[in-house]
């Protein structure tokens, strides 16, 4: 009975004919420190399924922002280890703008850390993951209208070189 529920709970998650599960998957793996990116993910399953833009850049979102808040969670206990680094600009700056530098988030590079670091400054949890969220949710509106607005022949061209 437990592998049948089981069984049936993944086949619902998976939503073969969606992705968004994978898409979930992937913004969230992408926003803790590994270095991936989702926005591929996003736009293939939107080019796929355009009637569904809404909720891919929606699920896309709180992936992406479940996986800051982890982030946020490793700086806010990782805090004691790093206790002489306070005397750097960085730090001075983040503590100055607070949870407002979380929409930086979304930034190649420096938006991970950047989660990280607000836990480890214990910036107020709430606000932080609000900005987080805005942040990251203009990411995949921007970047996924901008792809679509490349004609699908540019596409046909990077596959045929691809493969």
């Amino acid at each position: 009975m437990i592998e049948a529920g089981i069984h049936w709970l993944l086949s619902v998650l998976a939503l073969p004919e969606i992705g968004l599960t994978s898409v979930f998957l992937i913004s969230f793996i992408s926003a803790t420190l590994l270095p991936l990116g989702s926005e591929p993910a996003v736009f293939a399953v939107i080019k796929a399924n355009p009637g569904i833009f809404w909720l891919v850049i929606l699920v896309a979102t709180v992936g992406n922002t479940l996986g800051g808040v982890v982030d946020y969670g490793m700086g806010y206990a990782a805090k004691k280890a790093f206790e002489k680094e306070q005397e750097r600009y960085w730090y001075r700056w983040l503590q100055h703008f607070g949870p407002k530098t979380m929409l930086l988030s979304w930034l190649p590079g420096i938006g991970d850390p950047i989660c990280t670091l607000a836990g480890w400054l214990k910036m107020p949890f709430w606000p932080s993951v609000m900005y987080m969220a805005i942040g990251k949710c203009l990411r995949y509106i921007l970047i996924t209208w901008l792809l679509l607005k490349l004609p699908d022949g540019f596409w046909r061209s990077i596959a045929n070189y691809i493969v």
